[in-house]
């Protein structure tokens, strides 16, 4: 079953075209070659209201896998979890959890961040910090648990 999925890139300076969202299109080429059906990523000003109205059109599209990369560090505007938590109605810490963990093992600021993960209606939303190198360590996990998360949601037994 092939599944769809989104990238919100949460950046002031990448919604202003200051700055080439480098962080979406890692996380979309992994998406891709997992075998969801992503579309290029949505680039949306810092702030948990643009956070939350990006996460609910993709609601509404009917996207089952959301990740945001961006917004989660201790900066004045990084408020992409307040705006996550807006939407999701169940959380699923563990996976936000060892995220930290292994953002952490690459650099010592990993454990900065303040990403979550949960479930709005019958979608996975995760969030990334907005680093390359971040996003590389933690979309295989993304990848690796949203089939059966989805699976989950729909009722079926674990595997």
């Amino acid at each position: 079953m092939t599944y769809s999925a989104a990238v919100i890139t949460v950046s002031d300076r990448s919604s202003r075209g200051e700055r080439e969202d480098v962080s979406g299109p890692i996380a979309v080429a992994a998406l891709r070659e997992a075998g969801f059906a992503c579309g290029d990523p949505v680039v949306v000003p810092d702030g948990a209201d643009s956070v939350e109205a990006a996460l609910r059109d993709a609601l509404t599209d009917g996207i089952r896998v959301i990740v945001t990369t961006g917004g989660t560090g201790l900066g004045p505007r990084d408020e992409t979890p307040e705006g996550t938590r807006r939407v999701i109605t169940r959380d699923v810490p563990g996976i936000a959890e060892e995220l930290r963990r292994r953002a952490t093992a690459e650099k010592p600021g990993g454990m900065l961040s303040r990403g979550v993960t949960g479930i709005a209606e019958a979608a996975f939303i995760v969030n990334l910090p907005g680093s390359p190198a971040a996003v590389r360590a933690g979309i295989p996990v993304v990848v690796a648990v949203a089939p059966h998360v989805l699976e989950q949601l729909r009722g079926e037994d674990h595997r």
